[in-house]
């Protein structure tokens, strides 16, 4: 993200509100998700800068390093444990750094060559700022009937512990931030889902895949069979004649899109049962079949 502006990616100013960042971020995730545009490598990448403009952007400790030291915010930290400090200087129209203090060949080299010709954006700097805590990664795993309809977690940090609410449509990988308080206690949590592989579902995106079985006269007859879904079992009728590996597509039952009312569609795959413990009469019935097929 080296030298781009997480403002610009977002499409905001730099005075906006958590909301317009939040509703900037949405509608871009909506725009450029994996799952909108599958196989598209730009999106991704595109989706990609979108989430970590956001994640810096929506902290507002991490945003308060950002307005200040722009690309090098990680190192803010560093920055002020050397001493370094800053001045305005209004002819380059942002904020400079002054290293002199630090000494040759010290810590000033090195910060000099990191920030050197870097502007910034804000013109003060607020000294004694509360520092939040280091953010924390916890895994969380979910089955894919909660990942369905969104389930509720408790996290314990710092001795506290934490009723989250993970909305419908995670998938593996998902980051869910959890903002635990503000100031020095205060430290954000990001719940990464792993959903666990399910005995009857795929999912591939926001579509799931299943396998049903169906018996012989079933397929050849034609018949009404029940389709497993997350929510329960649709009843599908299938036409006369239908083929071992026929697929129907069932609308809208699938997976929900995480952040919004779409869903994805379900896939039903047939598998033809054939009989066995034949009666004498069962297989007489087959032979004259054969016979009248020949």
């Amino acid at each position: 993200m080296a030298g781009k502006d997480f403002y610009q990616i977002l499409g905001i100013n730099r005075g906006a509100s958590d909301k317009e960042i939040k509703q900037a971020y949405r509608k871009l995730a909506r725009k450029y998700h994996p799952d909108v545009n599958p196989g598209d490598k730009s999106a991704e990448a595109r989706f990609k800068e979108i989430n970590q403009a956001y994640e810096v952007l929506s902290d507002p400790d991490k945003r308060h390093k950002y307005d200040q030291f722009g690309g090098k915010w990680q190192f803010a930290e560093q920055f002020a444990g050397a001493g370094a400090q800053p001045y305005a200087d209004f002819r380059r129209g942002g904020t400079v750094f002054e290293f002199g203090d630090l000494g040759d060949g010290g810590l000033g080299g090195i910060f000099e060559s990191l920030f050197r010709d870097h502007t910034f954006d804000r013109t003060t700097h607020t000294r004694g700022r509360t520092r939040r805590k280091q953010a924390l990664e916890q895994p969380v795993e979910l089955s894919l009937e909660e990942a369905y309809s969104g389930t509720v977690r408790t996290v314990e940090v710092d001795d506290r512990r934490l009723e989250v609410k993970i909305p419908p449509g995670v998938n593996d990988g998902s980051r869910i931030r959890v903002a635990a308080g503000d100031g020095e206690q205060g430290r954000d949590i990001y719940l990464v889902i792993s959903v666990k592989p399910h005995q009857h579902f795929e999912r591939k995106g926001n579509d799931l895949h299943v396998e049903v079985p169906v018996s012989l006269t079933d397929t050849i007859l034609g018949s009404e069979i029940e389709v497993p879904t997350p929510k329960g079992k649709l009843a599908l009728k299938i036409p006369p004649e239908t083929q071992n590996g026929k697929v129907f597509r069932l609308a809208r039952q699938g997976m929900p899109h995480l952040g919004n009312s779409g869903k994805g569609d379900l896939f039903a795959r047939v598998r033809v049962v054939l009989p066995t413990n034949l009666t004498e009469r069962e297989k007489d019935l087959f032979k004259e079949l054969r016979s009248l097929r020949q």
